[in-house]
């Protein structure tokens, strides 16, 4: 009997009440876009991660581009991004003038690696780009070595924007992500930890300014009068009825991220003698976007994925061929020193099924049938 990759029947089956009675009140309110029940969700997630500002859009991907614009990214700037992640984080990119520039990952975290950040400064600067922005990605939900990356990033002038697509909710030695940086963006795409029933986002800022430039760009560059655009802004708005489901979702959000510590590390002690784990380091907590296996190469990888799928047990593969690779973004600077990291984790990792209603007996199941493909 095939089993779901991601429940969210599960967290529907749980909610279902007070989804139904926030919907409602939405359809009997009539304010479909930009509602109150979207300035109410951005006052509880703001106070949920302690940023000063949180403002909803449309989708992850317009999260990353509006950060952009606020901070004025354009033609010639470098914007240093991991090859280890999906194609939004560097996608934004080029659409504003500047250039994606590759960075490599940590072997054990799959985040942004240290020293090959420096080395990608140092080569941006060779090829006469301006190091602008670099952006950490909190990869299969485990935050990006943020103290080390912001003193690189200020010895070197750059803004911070952290994608938190994976990772929201995720903290470092207690401070949650969504507080780190010059501004952080989220995902609500229905499969992430904290998602929708649609595409949403959000922006988190401590900058009142920007926090001002971001809600005119989102809104086609309004200022103080609705027909009196002072910017080039974009179409970004959440919609009231996510807004609503949102709510709901993020009352229970605790919860749910401690359930899928308890399934992670239930994971971790069941496997840990017969595949590569995930690594949390020290003061750090992930959120478990994904549970995130290293096998010993591509052939092992392939036959564990079929024995589990012959045995209806969905897996998927974040990500097999990284952005430096891809034929949209070949021709992008990358690490000098290459990427080893990336390729390795590229062809050796596998992610099973993770949610936070993910019972013992079913996780039982895809152990047994995954040591035995081993």
């Amino acid at each position: 009997m095939a089993m779901a990759f991601i429940d969210l029947k599960a967290q529907q089956a749980r909610i279902r009440g007070e989804l139904d009675a926030a919907i409602g009140r939405v359809l009997d309110g009539g304010a479909y876009v930009m509602g109150p029940q979207v300035q109410q969700f951005e006052r509880e997630i703001a106070n949920f991660c302690g940023a000063k500002h949180a403002l909803g859009c449309a989708n992850g991907t317009d999260a990353l581009e509006l950060a952009l614009m606020a901070l004025g990214v354009g033609d010639g700037d470098a914007v240093f991004v991991p090859s280890f992640t999906f194609a939004a984080t560097a996608e934004v990119v080029p659409g504003l003038g500047a250039t994606p520039f590759f960075v490599d990952i940590d072997a054990d975290t799959y985040n942004l690696d240290i020293g090959s950040l420096k080395r990608c400064i140092a080569d941006a600067r060779k090829r006469n780009l301006r190091p602008r922005v670099v952006i950490p990605v909190d990869l299969f939900g485990l935050p990006a070595d943020m103290p080390a990356i912001q003193k690189v990033a200020d010895d070197a002038g750059l803004k911070v924007v952290c994608d938190s697509a994976q990772g929201f909710g995720g903290t470092i030695e207690g401070k949650m992500t969504g507080s780190f940086g010059d501004i952080t963006t989220t995902s609500f795409f229905p499969a992430k930890p904290l998602g929708c029933y649609g595409d949403g986002g959000a922006i988190f800022t401590d900058d009142d300014e920007l926090a001002a430039l971001l809600d005119s760009y989102r809104i086609h560059g309004k200022g103080s009068d609705k027909y009196d655009n002072i910017r080039i802004g974009m179409n970004s708005r959440l919609d009231t009825v996510q807004a609503a489901i949102l709510l709901v979702k993020l009352s229970i959000y605790a919860d749910e991220i401690k359930a899928r510590d308890v399934v992670a590390m239930r994971y971790n002690e069941l496997l840990a003698n017969h595949v590569g784990v995930p690594t949390v380091p020290v003061g750090y907590s992930s959120v478990w976007a994904q549970y995130t296996i290293r096998l010993a190469d591509r052939e092992a990888r392939a036959r564990v994925q079929a024995a589990l799928n012959d045995e209806g047990i969905p897996t998927a593969i974040y990500y097999p061929n990284p952005l430096h690779r891809q034929t949209a973004y070949n021709m992008f600077p990358s690490d000098p020193a290459g990427m080893p990291s990336t390729d390795d984790a590229a062809g050796r990792v596998l992610s099973l099924p993770m949610h936070p209603y993910l019972d013992e007996g079913t996780q039982d199941r895809i152990v047994k049938v995954l040591t035995a493909a081993l």
